[in-house]
């Protein structure tokens, strides 16, 4: 899949609209995902995608310029997220229908998971988490889910976010920081 991305950019950014429609093919879930867990509704995250190529789309002779179009098509989706997000109040809740955090933290916790107590108890846990990230900065917010969430390194994240590498070492620490505070606090008050 990667290996052909540069010649589908190229073809795209030359006016060949099959290379578009092979482009958004790729990339769609990739961002339905992001958007949906930055701001957690389908609607939201429908409209991030759409923007995102209808940005794409208008910026095609650009394109050729673009060294990396996964960054560029990130950094693309999650910018419109923050906008979204700033435009809510109190930067944004989460809706009900979310799902659980993905990736490395429920993977972690499902491995400890054995007894219907547990998964209960798990899944409690999840929500907490979840409405803990609702908590955060639309930037700290997104600093987390692309770094801890989804796995990019550090660097990917700042190139993704057009930030230095030492912002999103500041937002992981922070948003952690405040993460582990509520958190706590939180899970204090359930004992």
């Amino acid at each position: 899949m990667k290996d052909n991305i540069p010649e589908l950019v190229q073809r795209f950014a030359n006016g060949d609209a099959s290379a578009f429609e092979e482009l958004v093919s790729k990339y769609q879930k990739r961002l339905y995902f992001l958007a949906y867990q930055m701001l957690g509704n389908h609607l939201d995250a429908d409209e991030v995608v759409q923007e995102t190529f209808v940005r794409i789309y208008r910026r095609r002779e650009g394109l050729a310029d673009v060294t990396n179009f996964a960054s560029f098509v990130n950094r693309v989706a999650t910018n419109y997220a923050i906008d979204i997000l700033r435009k809510r109040k109190g930067h944004g809740e989460l809706s009900e229908d979310v799902v659980a955090v993905k990736g490395d933290i429920q993977m972690e916790l499902s491995r400890r998971v054995s007894t219907p107590g547990d998964q209960l108890a798990n899944k409690a846990l999840m929500e907490e988490i979840r409405r803990a990230l609702a908590t955060l900065p639309p930037k700290q917010k997104i600093t987390v889910l692309l770094h801890d969430v989804e796995g990019h390194s550090k660097p990917e994240v700042a190139r993704i976010l057009d930030c230095p590498e030492a912002t999103v070492r500041s937002n992981l620490h922070i948003a952690r920081r405040k993460l582990k505070k509520i958190l706590k606090k939180r899970l204090a008050t359930e004992e």
